[in-house]
């Protein structure tokens, strides 16, 4: 399709408002406030050291609420995020990986029916040496007690399961900047012209292929893996001569952006699952701003998302930033891997003969 012909990302939008005629456009707009952040997160990235937003953001490195060192583009962004939508009157509140507690719309500005949260800079450890970074963000509705009082947000009000989420997206901020977006409707992807400066669509309904020969996972961390995952992994390196009966590649990019936007493109699977290099913790990536938002483009893609026991869409939240194991991609890849801690789990079962019972405990 000629370049002049190609719909922008409001176009896309109006026409899919026209699916619901009562729809009042406020989602529209509060997407494309959004898209003004990736815009402007964009051209920081770009400008690299030229534009003096790297390395960390002070001396000796501030930590956000994540036990992680920010960088100067991770504050940068995280602010671009907060200042471009919080005047419109779409929000009632937001959440952001660099904030510790809900961000509350200051009281100058109307407040609006939805919620948003964010990673502002997904990959942000990569951005010194110049590998593709991004942002993932989800739109929630607020609770009706929160629209109808205008009361002040509260972490409860953003423990939404991810099969709810009105909206979500990311940004690719590499060769080329891209907006990778659903709305409940499938999938699709808008390269950012830069002539223009305007968003347009380059990849209408975006499809995950079933199948896959590539697979993602931080190797390094095999000794904590659980044996489903360990399993699935010497499967697929076994290639044409195991049980798979075919080759796979390897991949491992540490940007979660980049590693979801190569499987929407082509196929294959993520996996950053539960191990026990921290007993404590359930996974290492956020729930609510990672892996709902990647989970909600992935099933609407046709491909699947889970912990590698349930469907991620559907575990219930119980922390503003809760972490949880994820698995995304090629729906039989993903359901391999779920079979495979199924049947761990019915193996490692106790056999109710031998079960203490009550009679004979001390």
């Amino acid at each position: 399709m000629p370049l002049s012909k190609r719909p922008t990302l409001t176009q896309y939008l109006i026409e899919q408002r026209r699916r619901f005629p009562q729809a009042s456009g406020e989602l529209n707009a509060l997407i494309l406030d959004v898209s003004i952040a990736c815009k402007a997160i964009a051209r920081a990235v770009a400008f690299g050291e030229l534009g003096e937003t790297m390395g960390v953001s002070a001396e000796g490195g501030d930590v956000n609420v994540q036990g992680e060192v920010q960088k100067k583009l991770d504050v940068v962004s995280n602010a671009m995020f907060v200042h471009t939508t919080e005047w419109s009157g779409h929000l009632a509140g937001m959440a952001s990986e660099e904030m510790a507690d809900p961000y509350q719309i200051p009281e100058s500005y109307p407040r609006g029916k939805y919620l948003l949260v964010f990673d502002p800079l997904d990959g942000s450890s990569n951005i010194d040496v110049n590998v593709s970074v991004g942002s993932i963000f989800s739109i929630l509705r607020a609770p009706q007690d929160v629209i109808d009082s205008g009361r002040d947000v509260v972490e409860a009000d953003f423990l939404q399961p991810g099969s709810i989420q009105v909206a979500a997206g990311y940004a690719l901020y590499g060769p080329t900047t891209m907006l990778v977006l659903t709305v409940g409707n499938g999938v699709a992807g808008f390269t950012l012209d830069l002539n223009l400066g305007e968003f347009k669509l380059t990849h209408a309904d975006i499809r995950v292929p079933e199948d896959a020969h590539e697979f993602a996972i931080n190797s390094s961390n095999s000794r904590f893996w659980e044996p489903p995952v360990t399993r699935y992994v010497d499967e697929c390196l076994a290639g044409r001569t195991g049980v798979r009966g075919k080759d796979f590649n390897m991949r491992w990019i540490a940007s979660m952006v980049a590693e979801a936007h190569r499987i929407l493109m082509r196929g294959g699977v993520f996996l950053y699952p539960r191990d026990s290099k921290d007993p404590d913790k359930a996974g290492r990536l956020r729930l609510l701003y990672e892996a709902n938002p990647i989970g909600f483009l992935m099933e609407q893609a046709g491909g699947r998302a889970s912990t590698g026991r349930q469907p991620v869409l559907g575990v219930p939240p119980s922390s503003l930033h809760q972490r949880i194991g994820l698995v995304f991609g090629s729906r039989r890849e993903v359901e391999r891997i779920e079979s495979y801690h199924h049947d761990t789990a019915r193996r490692e079962a106790p056999n109710p003969l031998f079960v203490e019972r009550g009679l004979f405990r001390d």
